[in-house]
């Protein structure tokens, strides 16, 4: 059966930009507008348009791997596209794609960010996010606030 899958599937679009390996992906679709948001090695979140395969955005500010890129539901639901990344450099920052500027910065964990996911419900208000310094994080996107740590884990 995969092999069925794999002999009739083709590669549909390429986006290219990042100068590393990409590690995460997000897409949403906003107004009609398909967008992808990709974060790389190289330090970068890239913001393309999926009709046309263009790079809309690139933003700059992390000082080592971006590891996880999310679309902000929270943000959305108040009309506004703002991208979450987390990054090695121990920060997770949100974009916000139509100002092109970063809008924030938090920071908390002792090691790299790996992990970010948005909560399933209250609009998607609440973050949480994971670390290689074996916690988990989470934040009120509102407040820009902890709200607890977890502890526990005993290896990355």
């Amino acid at each position: 059966m995969f092999e069925t899958f794999r002999l009739s599937s083709k590669l549909l679009k390429t986006f290219t930009g990042h100068s590393s390996s990409v590690y995460s992906i997000d897409y949403l679709t906003f107004d009609n507008c398909q967008l992808l948001c990709s974060g790389s090695e190289d330090k970068t979140v890239c913001v393309w348009n999926v009709a046309n395969n263009k790079e809309i955005q690139l933003f700059n500010g992390h000082s080592s791997f971006v590891y996880c890129v999310k679309f902000s539901p929270y943000h959305h639901n108040h009309r506004c596209n703002v991208i979450c990344s987390s990054s090695i450099d121990r920060t997770i920052r949100f974009w916000n794609i139509k100002d092109k500027q970063q809008l924030q910065i938090l920071s908390g964990h002792i090691l790299g960010a790996c992990e970010i996911e948005f909560s399933s419900f209250n609009g998607g208000r609440y973050l949480c996010s994971g670390s290689e310094d074996k916690t988990i994080r989470l934040l009120d996107v509102e407040t820009s606030k902890s709200l607890h740590v977890f502890n526990g884990h005993t290896n990355i």
